[in-house]
């Protein structure tokens, strides 16, 4: 068969696989993973898996389209979004973490920026703690290192609720890349033995700032640690395509998810598990020249 040039950077440094909390992940093909809100007012699903009968049927669907790891929130963090205390965003993902098998099936993971929410799911034995607070919280970084999890570092410039007031940077790929560094280094020194990376495409960011995201991953592999690639369905694909329903955004997103494989991203956080192996499948095939079939 004919081989294709590789797109996917020189630098890029092909990361160890993961052990999280004894269950093993390796990175030699792109990773999957399926986005659960717990939220009544998520910004892509308008709240369809506050029910956890249903959030629990999806999982069930994504584990039967292939998904690697599930993760499950129980606060918006859309734009403009106000925080949900402790006992609230409890209340939305215990009744659903409670009622997975940890030991089998997708790895699961716990989006939240609350250590004591952490704490509770990892006593549930969830695998991946996922901060969109960039593990800034001492708490946080102590949580995950007793535990042996994955941590999944990202960054977000300010908070949910201003996060796009006008953001400024003087070069944002290399601004956030420092932080992710910076922010890797101090959990890695308190104990955290599995870190993870994501630049927080569509928080604090505007459409030229993702894009310049998108376009150059480079200086996140130099950083020699998974990476971590969220872009269905946000805003910047609407302003984009056009498409103004989240739910609707579905072409454009397989793309810009494809493109974030072509540039080297190890995870793709996506809602639609089905349609974004698809896409990455092709992505891959072209970039390598050859389908990697692996489990």
């Amino acid at each position: 068969m004919k081989k294709f040039l590789s797109f996917r950077p020189a630098e890029k440094k092909i990361p160890p696989e993961a052990i999280c909390r004894g269950r093993r992940l390796d990175f030699s093909r792109t990773r999957v993973m399926g986005v659960i809100n717990a939220t009544p007012d998520s910004f892509s699903d308008g709240g369809r898996f506050v029910d956890p009968g249903i959030a629990l049927d999806m999982i069930a669907r994504m584990t039967e389209e292939g998904v690697d790891i599930i993760d499950i929130g129980g606060e918006s963090t859309r734009p403009g979004s106000g925080e949900v205390d402790e006992a609230e965003e409890l209340r939305r993902v215990m009744p659903i973490l409670e009622r997975l098998d940890m030991n089998s099936g997708p790895l699961v993971s716990i989006d939240t920026r609350k250590a004591a929410v952490a704490l509770e799911a990892l006593e549930a034995g969830v695998h991946i703690v996922n901060d969109i607070g960039g593990f800034g919280d001492p708490e946080m970084r102590r949580a995950a290192a007793g535990s042996g999890a994955a941590a999944i570092i990202m960054h977000m410039r300010g908070e949910p609720r201003t996060m796009q007031e006008a953001p400024e940077y003087e070069d944002v790929v290399r601004e956030v890349a420092a932080f992710l560094g910076e922010r890797a280094s101090v959990a890695e020194r308190d104990g955290v033995g599995n870190v993870w990376i994501d630049p927080g495409i569509g928080f604090g960011k505007s459409w030229d700032h993702n894009l310049e995201i998108l376009r150059d991953l480079s200086p996140f592999h130099q950083l020699g640690r998974p990476l971590v690639a969220g872009v269905s369905r946000k805003r910047f694909i609407g302003a984009a395509t056009g498409v103004a329903e989240a739910g609707e955004r579905m072409i454009g997103s397989k793309v810009a998810e494809a493109f974030a494989v072509l540039g080297g991203a190890d995870i793709i956080r996506t809602h639609d598990v089905r349609e974004a192996i698809e896409g990455i499948r092709m992505a891959e095939a072209l970039a390598r020249g050859e389908v990697n079939p692996g489990p």
